[in-house]
């Protein structure tokens, strides 16, 4: 069979790889301390899935606009305004399906072939892909572990070509955690305007940061607008993943494209989701911290535990709910567990049934991702399936 170029020029996510083997297993029975999915173990507030119940009573089951009910992308920047500073109408917001859709979409109505995307590594996985299916080049610069895996401006500018069209920073950043500061941000888009390139900024974990770090949004920088295009979503923020609501926050003319892209693949996103994110969006932030200060907890326990591993040195992340620890150590000649953290990984779930995605898949070898979006109880026979499997390969040796 003959596919085209651009469906050739990617691969499947390696996150769903790695998902898809664990639940493989699962179903067979087999008991795997799961640290892959990204995504919160908690459940969707209850006003929410109320209207949403209610959406459907009242049969708003029915298409919507392409870019969202009006009352939902209003509701959108209000919040966004109110949370994280910004200043943008409801026509400078067009709803997606999901983050992933939002930056996809983008891409596909700025980038064209031979333009060039600059990400920082360790990245999202699916930047790299979605550039390359709109015929980009992306252009990565390396995150140093010592800086907490946070993107600079220096770096940044020293990779742009007469060819960048954009840089995407994630902050906090899926897989590291990384948080970049309000300054280094404010910097990063000094060098783009300097450079008349897009900014956009991947805040899908906004509110999931620690102490002393604030969320932050460099739309709240003034004059922003006109280089800046913001990429958000419900999922993490309300423990919404599976309800699919996405947005872009971005100038009228840019969204108008968007919403023109939409209307010709996916039309609306579902209108009992919108109706939902209404209400998440109008409604309090309670959940929020109740969330992260058992992130918080987790994280401790997490960084603590692959501590105590011999060769393995892990960060604290600033954010999100990620552990990016670098075994790098588990891969010279004196162990050779594996050539590969992606090896590595394989063998972690087959030997021990513990899952977690290797580093290649965020451009960072030597890196293992885990996930602390699920209990204590997971969390602490992970570690220990972790350890005896690191002990026992340290004393094969």
């Amino acid at each position: 069979m003959e596919l085209t170029n651009r469906i050739n020029r990617i691969q499947v996510s390696p996150t769903a790889v790695v998902i898809s083997a664990a639940e493989q297993l699962k179903a067979r029975g087999v008991d795997i301390a799961d640290f892959g999915p990204g995504e919160p173990d908690f459940p969707t507030p209850e006003h929410i899935k109320q209207a949403a119940i209610q959406a459907i009573e009242e049969n708003r089951t029915k298409y919507t606009p392409t870019g969202g009910i009006m009352p939902l992308r209003e509701a959108i920047t209000a919040w966004h305004n109110r949370e994280l500073g910004s200043n943008y109408n409801g026509k400078e917001c067009v709803v997606n399906v999901g983050g992933k859709h939002s930056i996809f979409n983008t891409m596909c109505v700025l980038v064209q072939d031979g333009d060039e995307v600059i990400v920082p590594a360790p990245y999202w996985v699916s930047y790299p892909d979605i550039i390359k299916y709109a015929g980009g080049t992306p252009v990565v610069v390396e995150t140093r572990q010592e800086d907490g895996f946070s993107a600079k401006a220096a770096a940044i500018e020293k990779a742009i070509t007469p060819r960048t069209k954009m840089v995407i920073v994630n902050s906090p950043s899926n897989p590291t955690g990384g948080v970049v500061d309000g300054e280094e941000y404010e910097r990063i888009l000094a060098v783009c305007k300097k450079h008349n390139i897009w900014l956009m900024s991947d805040e899908c974990y906004s509110h999931f940061v620690y102490e002393p770090h604030q969320p932050f949004s460099i739309a709240s920088s003034k004059d922003s607008k006109e280089r800046v295009i913001i990429v958000g979503s419900v999922s993490k923020t309300f423990a919404m993943t599976g309800w699919r609501i996405g947005y872009t926050l971005a100038p009228e003319p840019l969204i108008q494209a968007i919403i023109k892209i939409q209307s010709q693949s996916t039309s609306n996103p579902t209108s009992i989701a919108q109706y939902a994110a209404l209400a998440a969006m109008r409604g309090g932030m309670e959940t929020v911290p109740v969330m992260l200060a058992e992130y918080a907890r987790r994280r401790k326990r997490v960084v603590e535990g692959l501590r105590e591993i011999p060769g393995v040195t892990c960060e604290w992340p600033g954010g999100a709910f990620y552990a990016f620890p670098n075994v790098s150590a588990m891969l010279n000649e004196k162990h050779a567990l594996a050539r590969t953290c992606t090896e590595l990984a394989k063998k972690l779930l087959e030997e021990a049934h513990v899952a977690l995605v290797p580093g290649e898949a965020f451009g960072a070898p030597g890196y293992l991702r885990l996930s602390y979006a699920t209990s204590v109880e997971r969390i602490e026979e992970g570690l220990r399936r972790l350890n005896r499997f690191f002990a026992r390969a340290e004393a094969a040796f």
